[in-house]
């Protein structure tokens, strides 16, 4: 699966992952109004390529992805018609085998992506109110130096 693997080609591929990253956000986050990401939609857009994004892709379309910033997971996300055969996974140990220390927050009721993060390494540091939707966020570090 790594292979299939690649950096964004940011004209060709923004539009289609930024759908991704909306329709996955809509799916996953239904204690959260929608308007929320549908009025964060253009601002994610114009910020993804600052970040290290890394595309998976089948038949040379983007079906998922991952962005980073100095070390902090965005997010990973994956096309509904893609989810459970493995590409979050493939993504996120992608990522860890370029970093050596890694950072997320996630909402606690997506207990779906906690179990994943934690299977995966990943630790609840800490936990807090989200100001803007009155939501609890975990926290959550990896760290290359933790597994020998």
């Amino acid at each position: 699966m790594k292979n299939n693997i690649k950096d964004l080609n940011e004209n060709k591929e923004i539009e289609s992952i930024i759908k991704i990253w909306l329709n996955s956000n809509l799916e996953a986050h239904s204690f959260i109004p929608a308007d929320y990401w549908h009025e964060n939609y253009d601002e994610v857009k114009r910020l993804l390529p600052q970040s290290d994004l890394r595309v998976y892709q089948k038949n040379e379309n983007p079906i998922g992805f991952i962005g980073i910033m100095d070390g902090f997971i965005a997010g990973i996300f994956v096309d509904s018609d893609y989810r459970s055969q493995g590409i979050g996974l493939a993504l996120l140990e992608d990522a860890k085998n370029r970093y050596n220390s890694l950072s997320l927050e996630v909402y606690e009721k997506n207990q779906g992506a906690v179990r994943f993060y934690q299977r995966n390494g990943f630790e609840i540091i800490s936990s807090e109110i989200d100001v803007i939707n009155k939501e609890i966020e975990y926290h959550m570090t990896w760290n290359k130096n933790n597994f020998f």
